[in-house]
């Protein structure tokens, strides 16, 4: 066990590094949803509901994006470049591989919501997170879901370059139809259904009411259980598909 968690710890100080060394990662993975909020709050800059609201929605985002966006990516470009199988033929142990490739998306979430948060305390006139036990609750869970659900949806992907076309095709609905149904109460009801049905709007629904003073959010318990119906559904899958081999010679 000593062994194990010495070899984690030195193969998430390596994906630390690889991370930074690699400035699209970098910008499209952590630094592109703190653009949005930056835009986004600028322009919303007069409005304090509309900027109570944006702050949960990027918080949320940034989850999505620093585990399902960043691990569907990476899985492929290893898979599909050899590297998996050449970890899978070295004496790494396969828990401590995947025990750093997990503690650098987590490091990722952590400080993308310490940003927002600080960001909203002091340029968006937001105080402290008012419920600190339940916003870390909320981030653990989305961080093991959408990360789940990042490596199940990397075995559909079949190859690297075609991996923006794939990530993108889901990122970017689940993010406008969750963030349209968050905003408004004028959505239409299909939309209200589909949106509830999704991990993320749920995510951001905690996560206002964590984050956010005042801010109404429904049970707690029904935005977690269908977080964790998605999470279980992704581990599911990522477990059973997983492939240390390329997809194609």
């Amino acid at each position: 066990m000593p062994d194990a968690l010495s070899l984690s710890w030195r193969q998430y100080r390596l994906e630390r590094k690889m991370f930074w060394r690699n400035p699209s990662a970098a910008f499209f993975n952590f630094l592109l949803p703190l653009l949005f909020l930056a835009g986004a709050g600028a322009i919303l800059s007069g409005s304090q509901r509309d900027l109570d609201k944006l702050l949960p929605s990027i918080a949320g985002m940034s989850v999505m994006s620093t585990t399902f966006t960043a691990l569907a990516y990476n899985i492929v470009f290893l898979r599909e470049r050899g590297v998996l199988k050449r970890i899978r033929g070295t004496p790494l142990p396969t828990g401590s591989y995947f025990g750093g490739v997990a503690a650098n998306a987590v490091t990722n979430t952590a400080l993308q919501i310490a940003i927002v948060v600080l960001a909203g305390r002091v340029f968006f006139n937001i105080g402290w997170p008012p419920h600190v036990a339940t916003l870390v609750v909320f981030v653990l869970v989305g961080v093991v879901c959408f990360a789940a659900l990042g490596v199940a949806f990397a075995h559909v992907i079949p190859n690297f370059e075609s991996t923006a076309a794939y990530v993108n095709a889901v990122f970017l609905p689940i993010v406008f139809v969750s963030f349209f149904v968050f905003d408004s109460t004028s959505a239409p009801g299909f939309l209200k259904t589909i949106a509830d049905a999704l991990p993320l709007k749920p995510l951001i629904e905690g996560l206002s009411g964590a984050m956010v003073a005042g801010a109404h959010s429904p049970s707690h318990l029904d935005a977690l259980a269908v977080i964790g119906l998605w999470g279980a559904f992704g581990l599911y899958f990522a477990i059973r598909g997983f492939s240390w081999e390329q997809s194609r010679t």
